[in-house]
């Protein structure tokens, strides 16, 4: 009887796109994440909509990507025969941060459909509210979080004063937006000789135009490779631009790096305000900063360290009550 009982499952949630194995964007990083956390709690977990679906999970909807299972159309269909099915919308894209015009009418549209509404910053947020959602519906912001199994801060380097200064940054993708010139502008500070015992690594995709210096490649890692490569470092750069939150400052941060961010970083500076340093123009100055009172910001990191337990479990608490509901 007891077998049977915790054997039974709480429900089944729909994701509407597909989690990619190896280096990925947020997203897939996300589903892939949640996913494995709802299946523990004893959830069934699908990528479709055959049979009865409990709760929804649009993580974006557009439909001219390869992992995308099913959009608004097949969602709204479905909504149409099965009234008591709920539909959660994570919110973690907007035109200002690829300079597109398309993204935030179509976000609008999608949140038609919406019965809970999940922002993953409050920049998002308010970007949001300002250009057309509404405050009435139910709604919340969750902050991404990624997988403490992999992404954590044991046997991460300690920074001695005196020492080698390592910095790194690691993108998916190879937008100018992401930070590029000014990891370009440290890249040649470093090979001039203005940061003298400072090291910059630089983990992933960049722009092809960009002719390195001085900085350290790393291609492309996931999991734990790209976690390893982490831990090795001091602090995390990222001069990205009005992200909605980004995933790539998180996984940096749960690894023990301190953020060295850009002002007009849109939901990072909600993280960096925590335990980082900020700068818009003088990043050298930042560094030195950083560098120079690397405890104290490594301390307040370990105090503000982003999780991916509870980021899931805030996703958790909300598929609950909307099948209660």
């Amino acid at each position: 009887m007891f077998e049977s009982f915790f054997n039974k499952k709480l429900g089944t949630i729909a994701f509407n796109l597909q989690a990619q194995k190896g280096p990925w964007g947020g997203s897939s990083v996300f589903v892939a994440q949640l996913s494995d956390y709802l299946k523990k709690l004893g959830y069934r977990v699908t990528l479709s909509l055959d049979g009865q679906i409990d709760v929804i999970i649009l993580v974006d909807p557009r439909k001219d990507q390869n992992n995308k299972i099913f959009a608004l159309d097949e969602i709204e269909k479905y909504k149409l025969y099965h009234r008591k099915v709920k539909v959660l919308h994570r919110i973690n894209e907007c035109d200002k941060r690829k300079n597109t015009s398309f993204m935030d009418p179509l976000l609008e549209k999608a949140n038609q459909l919406a019965d809970y509404t999940v922002f993953i910053s409050s920049w998002l947020e308010e970007y949001h509210i300002s250009k057309w959602f509404d405050t009435s519906k139910p709604h919340s912001v969750i902050y991404n979080g990624a997988d403490p199994r992999i992404f954590n801060p044991i046997e991460s380097q300690r920074y001695i004063r005196g020492n080698l200064f390592k910095i790194i940054t690691h993108h998916w993708s190879n937008s100018w937006l992401k930070g590029f010139k000014e990891y370009e502008a440290l890249d040649n500070m470093i090979a001039d000789g203005e940061l003298p015992g400072t090291e910059f690594y630089v983990m992933g995709r960049y722009p092809e135009e960009i002719k390195w210096r001085s900085a350290k490649l790393i291609p492309p890692k996931h999991g734990k490779e790209m976690a390893k490569n982490l831990r090795n470092c001091h602090a995390y750069l990222t001069a990205s631009r009005w992200e909605p939150c980004g995933m790539h400052h998180v996984e940096g941060a749960q690894c023990g790096l301190p953020l060295i961010y850009h002002s007009e970083g849109g939901g990072i500076v909600e993280a960096g305000t925590k335990y980082g340093v900020e700068f818009c123009g003088d990043l050298k100055t930042a560094i030195e900063q950083m560098r120079d009172n690397w405890p104290n910001y490594r301390t307040k990191l370990l105090e503000n360290i982003p999780s991916g337990d509870l980021m899931c479990f805030e996703y958790a608490k909300i598929i609950q009550k909307l099948i209660c509901s």
